[in-house]
């Protein structure tokens, strides 16, 4: 798996005067977890960070939190003032009608909240290493099904996998067996899958994430990819 080198990118940033902003949209949550703090190393130059915890932090759609170092920055690029919002407290607090687009917002930050009382610090990277053992079990038995290749080592709670059936030449053919092997996994109703496409190659991506889901959950997947399998 390629990585960018953000600290390398950080110091191109500053030399040529460019904003470095940091998506780390669904990984970020991961940052929690002291032993994937190298993820994030270099982030002292980035102007503005962003990751979203309803994809990996428990937390209903949608909610992104998001950093910035300047905020100035940000409230001259949306901040206007006419007469009707103008209030007495203009200075004394964070207009957030100024920090984007829209006036009104919705309040995201309590749900957020909620998830962070509700489960508490240690419980939310407890689960998370939960779902990153569930995918090293999942890695692991999906090679015991003949004709699966991992395309590369499973990460996180993500694992990425194709189907290579037997004297298979063709790069378009065998793309196209895992597009039909995905469309039969989803359309089974039992677990819903995605794809990418990696160097060309048409890929099946296994992400593992749901708040309460069990190795039970993973098993049942298995299964079903293979029942899929078996069917083509």
């Amino acid at each position: 798996m390629q990585w960018w080198p953000l600290r390398e990118i950080g110091d191109l940033c500053v030399k040529y005067g460019l904003w470095l902003h940091v998506d780390a949209a669904y990984a970020g949550s991961a940052l929690l977890l002291e032993e994937y703090r190298w993820m994030i190393e270099g982030i002292a130059e980035a102007n503005s960070f962003v990751f979203n915890p309803h994809k990996w932090m428990f937390t209903n759609f949608d909610c992104s939190a998001f950093f910035i170092r300047d905020p100035d920055l940000l409230i001259r690029t949306f901040d206007i003032l006419p007469e009707y919002l103008k209030t007495a407290t203009r200075g004394q607090v964070n207009d957030y009608r100024d920090w984007g687009v829209q006036l009104g917002r919705r309040f995201r930050a309590l749900k957020l909240w909620f998830v962070l009382r509700g489960f508490g610090l240690n419980g939310i990277r407890e689960r998370m290493r939960e779902h990153i053992r569930l995918n090293s079990y999942f890695a692991e038995e999906i090679q015991k099904i003949k004709g699966i290749e991992l395309m590369f080592e499973p990460f996180l709670n993500f694992s990425c996998f194709r189907f290579l059936p037997e004297n298979a030449v063709i790069t378009g053919d065998v793309n196209e067996v895992n597009r039909q092997l995905l469309d039969r996994i989803n359309r089974s109703g039992k677990l819903f899958l995605t794809h990418t496409i990696f160097g060309g190659i048409y890929v099946i991506r296994m992400v593992i994430g749901q708040t309460y889901v069990e190795r039970s959950h993973v098993e049942l997947a298995l299964r079903e990819i293979k029942k899929a399998i078996d069917e083509l």
